[in-house]
């Protein structure tokens, strides 16, 4: 009878593309034969989409090497197979395997699943199905591997909780060795698979269990209560915190793919947390406070990893890396070192103000191909109501710096959509960009390449614009074209100086419905999955009819979770998750950026402001204005 492993390698690579991404066995892997076996507690950790992207992702390699280098303890390597592949494998039967030794998932003591964004939510689905696991987690039984979840979208896991055993709130560094020492002492004491559940719920003040909170709605759709079943359960689950990043571990041996990936470098993380908070940014708000590591660590780590992978670009990672308050001696000190080995310095999110001037010298080694900033809003006004303290003379004379240091590329992001925003500030982001680019003629030079970037917004929770309702698609719709006819660009794709690039109007509100999204939406992410959505946020892969009929099907309507504002009495659906500010200071900033836009909050609603008033709702919005008319 042949192996899993002799399977996947007769009857699967051979007959897909790219075999290289199934394989395996990369340079530095940490996993040989038999460690599987041999382990009190295996792990398989699984990023829900393709190998290109998993690989890419530090936190996975960050748990793979602390799991590794616990005694005791195994992990191994999951990501979702292509279309073609995974169809292979369901005509012959291949159940999901790890990466490093081809284990199959189902034996693995938990399956960890990294939650990065809510357009993996069918991949999720994709990862139960192909490991022949129940897909709800009250048909799971002792057989089957604990089900944990973690990552950006574990903030609001509940479109997605009836799938899920676990949710770790917070950093996952400390999380991750409490558990597995948790989990060893559990298996020696024979506790089953079942009763490990609610006792790693009573055990951590930061873990999770879906199953173990009853909900209840009004005759409206809202939340009415949410509360545990089981005494010991907590009502609320707090954040955990790695308190020190100096000393929180690190892989000093990353390991190196077999193909391209869309970030194959050097990656240290310098900074958790980002000072600034703006008002729509959901990292800034739940990722408190800021931490760092300082510069004599990050030089150890990355002279650790290029001796261990001989990778040609040290990417200096964080939230808003400008901010971390030691960046020109790190900068100068990495170029030093490594200068003459013709390693690149990369360093993204840059804050624009007086410091970008500065930028373009302090990383002279870095290749000109572009540069990256985030201005999210074109006009002053609304950059201040969103608390994005960008002044145009800093963005402009950093960006002219750039240009007599040899850059010839600005990517520009925008967002589009905030509440009260005005044709103007549409308008604004074709002017900004033109201005960008010309000022590059100043040093008698051609314009320069301007990749205008335009995302739609997606307010998310534990922000300040938790309340506030997306618009509607016809508003983005608008929005393009707008900007597409002040470039001359809508009718006939001319080459330009400018190049602007919008995101998928029809994406952005299937992640607004996911956001803010409760467990009725689990029925229709299980209908999509069933009827063949996969890879949503792959622009060639992302079908909206599916999602369409999931919801018609279900009895869901898109527009009440995307494009309705809340009332500030309302409660919503993450009340218990307790991951970024209070919530009475995100009502008091919301209020604050209300006012800055000309709209209002009923001021008995506001916290500390007066009596309150169960029935206030937000004002609504003219969700159907017209950019063209100039109302907002």
């Amino acid at each position: 009878m042949q192996t899993l492993r002799s399977r996947v390698t007769t009857e699967l690579l051979p007959f897909v593309d790219h075999p290289g991404q199934y394989i395996g066995r990369e340079i530095n892997q940490l996993v040989s034969d038999g460690d599987w076996a041999r382990a009190e507690v295996r792990l398989a950790i699984a990023f829900p989409d393709t190998y290109s992207i998993g690989m890419s992702h530090l936190g996975c390699q960050i748990l793979y090497w602390i799991v590794n280098h616990t005694p005791g303890c195994c992990a191994e390597r999951v990501y979702c197979p292509k279309l073609d592949a995974e169809s292979i494998m369901r005509q012959k039967s291949i159940e999901l395997f790890t990466w490093d030794t081809r284990r199959p998932v189902s034996t693995a003591d938990i399956l960890a699943i990294s939650l990065q964004q809510e357009l993996a939510y069918s991949s999720v689905l994709q990862l139960l199905d192909l490991a022949n696991m129940p897909l709800r987690s009250a048909h799971r039984d002792d057989r089957h591997p604990i089900v944990l979840a973690g990552g950006p979208q574990a903030d609001n896991p509940e479109p997605i909780a009836p799938f899920i055993d676990l949710v770790v709130l917070g950093d996952g560094e400390p999380a991750i060795a409490e558990i597995l020492t948790a989990c060893k002492e559990y298996k020696a004491g024979r506790m089953r698979r079942r009763d490990m559940i609610p006792a790693l719920a009573r055990r951590f003040p930061w873990v999770y269990a879906p199953s173990l909170y009853e909900h209840a709605y009004n005759a409206d759709g809202t939340l009415q209560r949410l509360k545990p079943v089981d005494d010991g359960i907590p009502p609320a689950i707090e954040r955990c915190h790695a308190s020190n990043l100096e000393e929180t571990p690190f892989p000093t041996r990353l390991l190196v793919p077999h193909i391209e990936i869309v970030h194959d470098r050097m990656a240290v993380e310098i900074m958790r947390g980002c000072p600034r908070h703006c008002r729509f940014c959901h990292a800034g708000n739940t990722k408190r406070p800021v931490r760092l590591r300082s510069v004599d660590r990050v030089l150890e780590l990355a002279e650790q990893m290029y001796r261990s992978t001989g990778m040609d670009e040290l990417g200096l990672l964080s939230l808003s890396t400008s901010d971390y308050p030691y960046l020109r001696q790190l900068v100068e000190r990495a170029h030093d070192r490594f200068d003459s080995r013709r390693v690149n310095i990369s360093v993204p999110s840059l804050r624009i103000d007086k410091m970008l001037q500065e930028i373009p010298s302090m990383v002279s080694s870095v290749r000109k191909g572009g540069l990256t900033m985030a201005v999210e809003a074109a006009n002053p006004e609304m950059r201040d109501a969103i608390r994005k303290h960008v002044l145009d003379g800093d963005l402009l004379d950093g960006v002219k710096e750039a240009y007599k240091a040899g850059w010839r590329t600005v990517k520009l992001y925008f967002v589009c959509g905030f509440p009260g925003e005005r044709p103007e500030d549409i308008d604004g982001i074709v002017h900004l960009s033109r201005e960008v680019s010309e000022l590059r003629r100043e040093l008698g030079k051609g314009p320069a390449q301007i990749n205008a970037a335009v995302s739609w917004l997606v307010p998310k929770p534990h922000t300040p614009l938790q309340w506030a309702a997306q618009p509607p698609a016809e508003y983005f719709h608008e929005a393009r074209r707008r900007m597409h006819d002040l470039l001359g660009t809508r009718r006939r794709r001319r080459k330009g100086p400018i190049k602007l690039k919008t995101h998928s109007v029809e994406r952005s509100v299937l992640e607004a419905v996911f956001a803010r999204g409760d467990r009725k939406l689990a029925d229709a992410v299980e209908h999509a999955y069933k009827a063949g959505a996969r890879f949503d946020a792959w622009g060639e892969h992302f079908d909206e009819t599916i999602w369409t009929r999931a919801f018609d099907a279900t009895g869901i309507d898109p527009a009440f979770y995307a494009h309705r504002n809340r009332s500030a009495d309302e409660i919503l659906p993450w009340a218990h998750l307790h991951s970024g500010p209070p919530t009475e200071n995100l009502m008091r900033q919301y209020v604050d950026f209300l006012g800055k836009v000309g709209r209002s909050w009923p001021t008995s609603a506001v916290p500390g402001s007066g009596p309150s008033n169960p029935g206030a709702k937000v004002c609504k919005e003219e969700s159907g204005r017209n950019l063209n008319h100039g109302s907002a």
